[in-house]
């Protein structure tokens, strides 16, 4: 397989001689390859975890991944979304993927959410993919949208139904 014999041979060293040649001198016009390669994305950092004896009355935005092991009273938005078993959210909650392990008094956005076994969720669940486990327990209706992070289609039908209100009690007085 390994043959000492070609690297020894004169004639390829001197054909491969003007090649180097060449590829030295264009070796420097290519480096924006080696600085390419420099700039490789950075590794994803960890998760932030919200230990147990947090509790959180407020909301919490990131664009990374979260875990939340302790109370949230607020809306939660993120890009992985990891809810623990001892973990008590209440309010809104859209992440891209969001896992339920323990409690949600909400409505759950993602475009792929999961219930695991010990998961409890009171409130609507919009999804684009869902997976229910055998023994979660959930309280609401289920609504598949094709982009279910996007609130402009949920805002709109609320804004209509406001302003015709609006409109109809200047008119009385």
């Amino acid at each position: 397989m390994f043959s000492k014999s070609k690297i020894n041979e004169p004639g390829p060293k001197a054909d491969d001689a003007p090649k180097s040649a060449t590829a030295d001198a264009s070796s420097s016009a290519p480096r924006p390859q080696s600085d390419f390669q420099a700039s490789t994305p950075k590794a994803k950092p960890p998760a932030s975890v919200l230990s147990p004896d947090l509790h959180i009355s407020g909301n919490v935005k990131t664009t990374g991944d979260i875990q939340i092991e302790g109370t949230v009273e607020g809306d939660i938005r993120a890009h992985l979304l990891t809810i623990g078993e001892s973990a008590t959210v209440k309010g809104e909650v859209m992440a891209d993927d969001v896992v339920i392990n323990g409690r949600i008094v909400g409505r759950v956005r993602g475009l792929k959410v999961r219930l695991t076994a010990t998961a409890r969720v009171e409130g609507d669940i919009i999804h684009k993919t869902i997976a229910i486990e055998s023994g979660a327990h959930f309280e609401g209706s289920v609504q598949r949208q094709d982009d279910p992070l996007a609130t402009k289609g949920a805002a709109a039908p609320r804004a209509a139904a406001q302003q015709p209100q609006q409109q109809s009690a200047p008119q009385k007085g």
